[in-house]
């Protein structure tokens, strides 16, 4: 009995509209219903890991660095690691899918991950917790466009859509780690969050292992001089991140180790500047991002991720001034959650290219009246009052960054495939050191306001006043009780008064904070209007020109 062996599987051959759409991209052939769903699975899973894991340290800050022994500025130097590290990400990720493909970049980078994770997990302290940050800010860079990629396979005829959801999805992590109750994160000394951190990295492992990306055309990608402009990047970006992160708690101008890392941040990227734009082929292509049109459109990217620092600093930073811990902000935050995957599902479906700019103007608008809304907060304001204006905000935050970055592609896709990287740093630095641009902002506008505000109140107030005299008393019979000493109660109840007075401070500073956003999102939503105008005329000017 004879045998044969069985007719080899001819290979599949990829159509032109299959071909992918940026250099270490995967194809993108038709999956039958099943396989697209479980890509459309996998991206979620993929977008809400990029973020989750950043936005359990950044929501626990000043827990964490009780945990760890640090100081608060030290523990707030973990998510500006993480923010260095993702910003600079890609300019090793797309090379490194062309020459290495995909899934072997991106089963490395998890596997980093998990390695680091689980350092910290046995050996917690603040060098561990670093190299946790340096590999999760690393790693959230691949499985962004990883997320957008997955995406790409469930609607290949729509893929500025996929883009469009993929970077919204992106966004739902701080919400969500708003979402998980404290004790869940603390137990065995922050086990928690570091077991919720890595289970999400091996599922997403696990995930992409399973149902891989389809296949991406293979090539030779480095140059040495790629590796010359990581190297001055990569630390350039670590000392302006810690600068712009701790600034605003050490004081700009206290502390002398803000301005040497700011000076020598300058000569790191100025040496990269000068080496790519003296390249034939840069890695980051200077001259392209030096536009008009691209400056501009970094610019309005850069503002609205500023404004939207109005809930992750101004609105959490006034509620915890008021007493409020993290827990008793969940229910606002499952508000706010929602609110995101509403603006998400809205910017997909009114998504063309020809809306993009009155999507973002009306983002704008909508986070204008969040913050205007949370301007006339008081002392007695609670989470529960603040629903609607922050789940404005969360709507406009995902209604805004898929459509800003739709637009930012289409710009790059004009000028052909070899521009991808420059695009893909300019909007990561836009959207997370934007963020911490708002942070230090929005900070610091708040601590010169208490200033204000305490010279004004202390201009009015004296011992003499009969009404600061009453508080005093009022104060001093609350303490009657415990204390028996008049001359101690006094003491008490001017204490009294002036923890009243701190709060009333802090209150209207943030309302100064949320009257700074509100106006910044009216300015931006002006500015993206007359653009429109001004481009409408044009065209109509050219257009009666040509008859």
């Amino acid at each position: 009995m004879s045998s044969a062996n069985p007719p080899a599987t001819p290979e599949y051959q990829f159509s032109t509209a299959e071909r992918p759409l940026v250099p270490g991209g995967p194809f993108s052939p038709r999956h039958p219903p099943v396989r697209r769903a479980l890509y459309a699975m996998i991206a979620v899973l993929l977008g809400i890991t990029s973020t989750t894991g950043n936005a359990l340290v950044t929501v626990n800050i000043p827990n964490l660095a009780g945990t760890l022994d640090l100081y608060v500025y030290q523990a707030t130097l973990l998510p500006a690691i993480y923010v260095a590290m993702n910003s600079c990400s890609n300019l090793i990720m797309v090379k490194s899918r062309v020459q290495f493909g995909i899934p072997a970049t991106v089963r490395t980078f998890l596997t980093i991950n998990v390695v680091a994770a689980l350092i910290q997990l046995v050996v917690p302290s603040f060098a561990t917790a670093i190299l946790a940050r340096a590999a999760n800010g690393l790693m959230a860079g691949a499985l962004t466009s990883l997320t957008i990629y997955y995406l790409f396979q469930v609607m290949p005829s729509k893929r500025v859509l996929g883009l469009v959801i993929g970077i919204g999805v992106g966004q739902f992590g701080l919400a969500i780690a708003r979402l998980v109750p404290v004790d869940v994160l603390t137990m065995h000394h922050w086990a928690g969050l570091h077991l919720i951190e890595l289970s999400l990295v091996l599922a997403s492992l696990a995930a992409t292992t399973l149902l891989p990306l389809p296949p991406t055309e293979p090539g030779k990608a480095f140059e040495p001089l790629d590796f010359v402009t990581i190297a001055l990047v990569m630390p350039a970006m670590l000392l302006l991140c810690s600068v712009l992160s701790v600034g605003r708690i050490l004081w700009w101008t206290d502390t002398p180790w803000l301005g040497w890392a700011l000076a020598a941040s300058i000569p790191l990227f100025t040496a990269a500047f000068l080496i790519e734009m003296h390249r034939k082929d840069p890695l980051i292509h200077f001259g392209w991002l030096g536009s008009t049109v691209i400056l501009r459109a970094g610019a309005i990217a850069l503002l609205v991720r500023t404004a939207l620092a109005e809930q992750t600093y101004g609105t959490v930073g006034f509620l915890t001034a008021g007493g409020l811990d993290n827990d008793q902000l969940r229910l606002l935050f499952f508000f706010v959650l929602i609110s995101m995957v509403l603006g998400a599902l809205t910017a997909a479906v009114t998504f063309s290219p020809q809306r993009i700019p009155f999507q973002v103007i009306v983002a704008s608008l909508v986070i204008a009246l969040g913050a205007w809304h949370d301007s006339n907060s008081t002392n007695l304001t609670r989470p529960e009052e603040l629903y609607w204006s922050q789940s404005l905000i969360g709507f406009g935050t995902t209604l805004f960054i898929g459509p800003a970055l739709a637009y930012l592609a289409g710009e790059m896709l004009q000028r052909g495939g070899k521009y991808f990287i420059s695009f893909v740093v300019l909007f990561s630095v836009t959207q997370n050191v934007g963020s911490l641009v708002g942070s230090a902002l929005l900070g610091t506008i708040q601590f010169i306001s208490v200033r204000v505000h305490a010279t004004a109140l202390a201009d009015t107030l004296s011992a003499g006043d009969p009404q600061v005299a009453a508080r005093i008393r009022a104060g001093a019979a609350m303490l009657s009780s415990t204390v028996g000493d008049p001359a101690l109660r006094r003491i008490g109840g001017v204490g009294l008064l002036n923890r009243s007075l701190q709060t009333e401070l802090d209150t209207l500073a943030f309302n100064d904070v949320f009257r700074f956003v509100m106006w910044m999102a009216l300015a931006t939503a002006l500015y993206i209007s007359y653009l429109v105008v001004v481009s409408v005329l044009w065209q109509r000017r050219e257009a009666a020109a040509a008859k």
